[in-house]
């Protein structure tokens, strides 16, 4: 089993040498070759084998490693499942020691000590704890170097080391065990390497396949190490620690310097779905306190929160999509997620470029909508602070969401507040809201009626944004919407914008990845996925006519072309040699990988092909546009302001009826049945309130609306 190893020999080009973290070169304390005291495992060793003080003398010598004598030992011990090694060796001034690796070769598992303190282990028992003697490896793992690779690398900073090393003697203390007693081979090959800050020269050469490793760039550098080097896992989430480093625009972060960006306890887990799949893994993590509460921090300059998210692009080989469309997504002045491109160390396993970006939540610098309390049940109070999704079903609760009743039947899940932290009256309120909007959108009138529900602003934004990046999964999955009080409007707004990986060309399967076309139109031709009233919305005219006003407002700004190129450099110079870092890490140019259409050879040709596409994608987008800008009129137009909703309708045994708070503070209503008889009259409505109709036989009804003895409203209500 290999891991953390890869990562630290991603090679600084010569260019960038004068760069290396304040290190002028390295030089190698320990070496396999060297005299070693060890001990053969037949037996357990005395248990404080490994630290300093610890009389070796009755222990054998060697020089590494040691091994069953198969073309990379230099010591040769009988069958065991076990041997022991300790080294000690002289650091003459540790203030000048800036880095230090661990490089390890093995075969099959090892836990190394440096002065009594565990530093590394792979492939064995739980940190913190020596196995036993007889302890057997996990699984099989070969030896490197002898096959011509590179052996497994750990890195410490100096505010790792600094607590246990010392200047003068010092121990390193190895126990490395076999998979099996019958196993063919075991290996130890050993070193440790320093990174000095000066010129001084008290060691000896590096070996001649060392690499120097890459200490840091032009990206923040974020570095998480978990609790007990536990693996992260989907869910829950791990204890770690988290630490950045950001010396601002334009300077060198280098692993050597002071975490100035954050340095404090964080839960972390795996997200995602289909990029779960991938050897490069997002992430999503909380800021907490040590007592496992939320700390809300400002993180690389985007406001404070606790939650976050950490995206590895990994089948976008640009490395920029999603920043990319988030970008275009802020310009149009409606919230979307802030971003900050960073490199990513878990573990001392460098994990390659990443955005670090926020989460979508309700927050007055995220999602600016009510904050939903428990309390909230009635009146006003009800109407809003949801965000909602079009997702996958997770089939984890049968609450989580709703299917809707449409075709195609689309799942809506309760995303912030989640399910579970939701009253059922307000889980039945959104669910009725939504529900009564597709019931309107599948109506004759339908193109009249989207006023009550949808702000059309918000609407035209999202569409535009999402039709620039042409992804596959665009109005079906991560689609998000957001409901505001009545007291705001109360309407649905569309967004924030997640999740662009799959778009700019980036996909193969189903419907086309050609930058002409328009994925809104997916629905009925090649993808059957789309809620059916994404089409019939946009295509009401007056809408199609505000989309081509707006379109041109955005292409003469923001999301000009100029612009947008501009963008994609600014980010390239950015990023520095990072890219090249995050390919080392993960060899994948030139290369297939899920679900590409375009696949270059180098990094350069990923993204002229980004640009490329989208270039002409915006071209077709100007040639092509929806609409006019002259807004025209239609049939039975409706009036800017309607005064009341009603929903469901038709209904069965109930309905909301909301009242636009700005006008009045209370009213009452009277429903009359198709002879003109009042069947039912309820006074004092407050904004909103849930009408009880389950006596009432089913038939077309009137509802009249008073404010103040006055008609506001007279609307139908079909009962069934």
């Amino acid at each position: 089993m290999i891991s953390n190893t890869t990562l630290i020999y991603c090679l600084l080009a010569a260019s960038n040498l004068a760069n290396a973290q304040s290190i002028d070169h390295w030089e190698t304390a320990v070496k396999n070759t060297d005299q070693w005291s060890y001990f053969v495992g037949s037996s357990e060793p005395a248990s404080l084998w490994m630290q300093p003080s610890f009389n070796a003398n009755a222990w054998s010598e060697g020089q590494g490693g040691f091994g069953y004598d198969d073309a990379d030992d230099n010591t040769t011990i009988g069958a065991t499942s076990s041997v022991y090694i300790r080294k000690t060796f002289n650091l003459v001034d540790t203030a000048v020691i800036k880095y230090l690796i661990l490089q390890a070769d093995y075969d099959d598992a090892f836990v190394a000590y440096l002065n009594g303190i565990e530093i590394a282990r792979n492939n064995i028992g739980t940190v913190g704890t020596p196995p036993t003697f007889d302890a057997l490896a996990t699984t099989f793992k070969e030896a490197q170097l002898y096959q011509g690779e590179l052996p497994e690398s750990y890195g410490f900073r100096p505010s790792n080391f600094r607590s246990f090393v010392k200047q003068g003697s010092n121990t390193l203390a190895i126990q490395i065990h076999n998979q099996s007693l019958t196993s063919s081979d075991m290996s130890s090959n050993f070193f440790l390497t320093l990174g000095i800050s000066d010129n001084s020269t008290n060691y000896r050469s590096t070996p001649t396949w060392f690499l120097p490793p890459s200490l840091g760039g032009t990206l923040p550098l974020i570095i998480i190490t978990t609790e007990n080097s536990t693996e992260i896992q989907d869910d829950p989430k791990v204890i770690a620690q988290m630490g950045i480093v950001d010396n601002g625009s334009g300077n060198m972060n280098n692993l050597t310097d002071p975490y100035n960006g954050y340095n404090g306890t964080i839960g972390i887990e795996i997200r995602g779905a289909s990029s779960q799949s991938f050897p490069k893994k997002n992430y999503g993590l909380e800021t907490r306190n040590t007592d496992g509460s939320n700390n809300n921090v400002s993180l690389l300059g985007m406001p404070s929160e606790n939650d976050w998210v950490l995206h590895g692009p990994y089948s976008d080989k640009s490395l920029l999509r999603n920043s990319l469309a988030y970008h275009m997504g802020t310009t149009t002045g409606k919230y979307t997620p802030r971003t900050r491109l960073c490199e990513l160390y878990v573990n001392n396993d460098y994990r390659g470029v990443y955005m670090l970006t926020e989460k979508i939540k309700r927050d007055k610098n995220r999602v600016d909508i009510a904050n939903l309390k428990p309390e909230d049940i009635s009146g006003q109070e009800l109407t809003g602070g949801y965000i909602l999704q079009i997702d996958r079903d997770d089939e984890s609760s049968n609450i989580d969401g709703w299917y809707s009743g449409s075709s195609p039947s689309k799942f809506y899940a309760y995303h912030d507040p989640k399910a579970e932290d939701l009253e059922e009256v307000q889980r039945e309120y959104i669910k009725t809201y939504l529900t009564s909007f597709e019931g309107d959108m599948e109506s004759t009138d339908y193109y009249w009626k989207y006023k009550s529900y949808v702000d059309a602003p918000s609407w035209i934004d999202y569409f535009l944004v999402s039709e620039m990046g042409k992804h596959i999964d665009a109005y079906k999955l991560s689609f998000y919407m957001h409901k505001k009080k009545s007291t705001n409007g109360g309407k649905l707004h569309f967004g924030p914008l997640w999740d662009f990986n799959l778009g700019f060309g980036n996909f193969n399967f189903v419907c086309s990845p050609e930058p002409e076309g328009w994925t809104y139109e997916f629905q009925g031709t090649c993808d059957n996925a789309h809620p059916f009233w994404v089409k019939k919305l946009t295509d009401i005219p007056e809408v199609s006519d505000q989309i081509n006003c707006r379109w041109n407002q955005l292409r003469n700004g923001p999301l000009h072309t100029d612009s947008l190129m501009q963008y994609i450099d600014d980010r390239l110079t950015e990023m520095g040699d990072a890219p090249a870092r995050n390919f080392e890490r993960w060899d994948i140019l030139g290369q297939y990988v899920w679900p590409n259409d375009y696949v270059g050879d180098t990094y350069e040709e990923e993204v002229t092909f980004l640009k490329n596409w989208l270039t002409t994608r915006l071209t077709w987008m100007d040639d092509n546009m929806l609409g006019e800008c002259t807004i025209t009129s239609i049939d039975n137009p409706e009036p800017t302001y309607k005064a009341t909703s009603i929903f469901p309708n038709p209904a069965q045994n109930s309905f909301f009826l909301e009242i636009n708070a700005s006008r009045f503070d209370a009213g009452s209503i009277q429903i009359m049945n198709s002879v003109g008889s009042t069947v039912l009259e309820i006074n004092a409505i407050k904004t909103l309130q849930k009408i009880d109709i389950s006596t009432l036989a089913a038939g077309i009804y009137t509802v009249n609306v008073f404010a103040n003895s006055q008609l506001l409203e007279a609307q139908k209500l079909s009962i069934y």
